[in-house]
């Protein structure tokens, strides 16, 4: 109750500039919370899902989340110019509209490939709404304690999406049935068109042709490589189907650069941006963090399933603390943040989430929830919450209006391949450790060597801090400055 009332008020402060801002920071609340609870709803019922609609054995089920996850965070930059040129407000409603119908279209699936072509729809609707989303946010909060409390907020519905989206596939799938995590998404979107229709139409910031090619680029030669890391659990490392399909990728990738790098038309980011520091190290940083929250989501939710062998629903719940520390974590990083800077932030919730990656690595078959699980979990969501908030701000900060959504789209992007490839890489290590006999106490240490590797790479997210991002101070409040050269696009209409 007490982190709710918090929580509850930062949202009141955050709302209380003016009746226009605060129904642009609740539409950005409503998408965002949508789109990350995608990432996770899916995890407690892929066995159900898999015995539904016949998925081989094997690796294959994986790709219902890796569908999606490729998708949105290889599209996302595409998504992030494409509303600098097309008009923030007007691209996501299209964003919302093909998320919302595909989503339907995905409770309606006979086959596995219906389903994992309606998750990969999913993510190109998701590509488009979250960058507008998060730019809309950007210029309407361009500075000060407001914008604080504003990512604040984002970073709170942002992880609590994904930390609830346990709790909410659980119950649906045990209840309702699984098709039921692809239809909730319908109602979330008619609110949040109610919510993004109330928002003035803002103009594009110039003329141009969204990369097109970039983004196929990308988005290929990212799946290829969690393709290529996937694959490696049946043939190998060294194999010549692995060496071929991880080069294709690495190919891929290469031209990618190049393309934006030569690019006439408007490129998907430009290479100036990573000139600076901060968006540079904000975006590896939130590289490693998307990747042990994908991981860490997967390998829980599968330990409570298979090892402890409690229901989907019970699963769900004992995905509570993790989501409610989340928040915590979220909340009181808004008040660090009047002190210390975001560098500081940034090392104590790498720092505490390391610790619970550690102490996780712990867990065994006759272990519980209360001697391992709700510990660690406690520790880690907390580092997480702590760390969400920050990353944004420091990856956009100083960014010129006309790069908004395209900053907004890399980072949301960094954080969506991140997962893509560390589910990828820690799920396929994770089954190797288990072995082509499992039993219960090889599957528990297959999790928790899988929960080792997620202490490596938020070990990785406290060097980058260290390293790479500024010392800056606590954001000084400019609200008031007339003087600023960023302005808010996002307005509500009024009524007359």
């Amino acid at each position: 109750m007490i982190v709710a009332s918090y929580f509850r008020n930062m949202f009141r402060n955050a709302l209380s500039r003016s009746r226009s801002t605060g129904v642009t920071l609740a539409a950005v609340a409503v998408v965002q919370f949508a789109v990350s609870l995608d990432l996770s709803v899916m995890n407690v019922g892929l066995p159900q899902i898999g015995g539904g609609l016949g998925f081989a054995a094997g690796a294959s089920l994986t790709w219902v989340i890796h569908a999606y996850a490729l998708a949105f965070g290889g599209l996302l930059m595409l998504g992030g110019r494409t509303a600098d040129l097309l008009g923030r407000r007007r691209t996501l409603l299209i964003g919302v509209a093909v998320f919302a119908v595909a989503s339907f279209l995905g409770g309606l699936a006979a086959e596995p490939w219906h389903l994992i072509a309606a998750r990969a729809l999913q993510g190109v609707g998701a590509a488009a709404a979250a960058p507008a989303a998060l730019s809309i946010l950007t210029t309407t909060f361009p500075g000060g304690p407001e914008r604080a409390r504003a990512f604040g907020v984002w970073a709170g519905v942002n992880a609590a999406g994904g930390a609830l989206g346990v709790l909410v596939g659980g119950v649906l799938t045990e209840y309702a049935g699984w098709r039921w995590v692809m239809f909730v998404n319908v109602p979330m979107a008619v609110i949040a068109v109610a919510l993004v229709a109330r928002i003035a139409p803002d103009r594009p910031r110039r003329r141009g042709r969204p990369d097109v090619l970039g983004a196929l680029l990308v988005t290929a030669g990212a799946a290829l490589l969690v393709l290529g890391i996937v694959r490696t659990e049946g043939v190998g490392w060294a194999s010549a189907q692995t060496v071929v399909v991880l080069g294709l990728a690495v190919a891929l990738l290469a031209a990618f650069v190049a393309v934006e790098r030569r690019t006439s038309h408007d490129p998907l980011v430009r290479v100036e941006l990573f000139r600076g520091r901060a968006l540079t190290g904000a975006n590896l940083y939130n590289l490693l963090l998307g990747a042990a929250m994908a991981s860490s989501f997967y390998l829980l939710s599968l330990h409570l399933q298979r090892v402890q062998d409690h229901s989907p629903a019970v699963t769900g719940v004992m995905f509570l603390p993790f989501a409610l520390g989340v928040i915590l974590g979220s909340a009181v990083s808004v008040r660090l943040r009047r002190r210390w800077s975001a560098r500081i932030v940034l090392v104590i919730g790498a720092v505490l989430s390391t610790l619970g990656f550690v102490w996780f690595t712990g867990i065994d078959a006759q272990g519980s929830f209360v001697g391992d699980i709700l510990g660690p979990s406690l520790l880690t969501s907390i580092g997480f919450g702590l760390a969400l908030a920050p990353v944004v701000s420091t990856a956009t900060e100083g960014v010129a209006a006309r790069d908004a959504g395209a900053a907004s789209g890399l980072l949301n992007s960094s954080r969506q391949i991140g997962a893509a490839l560390g589910l990828a890489t820690v799920g396929t290590a994770a089954q190797a450790r288990i072995g082509t006999i499992p039993t219960e106490a090889s599957v528990a240490a297959g999790y928790a060597f899988g929960f080792g590797l997620c202490a490596v790479l938020l070990g990785g997210c406290l060097m980058i801090a260290l390293v790479l991002l500024p010392r800056h101070r606590p954001e000084p409040d400019r609200s008031t400055d007339p003087a600023r050269d960023t302005v808010p696009l996002a307005t509500v209409k009024e009524n007359p």
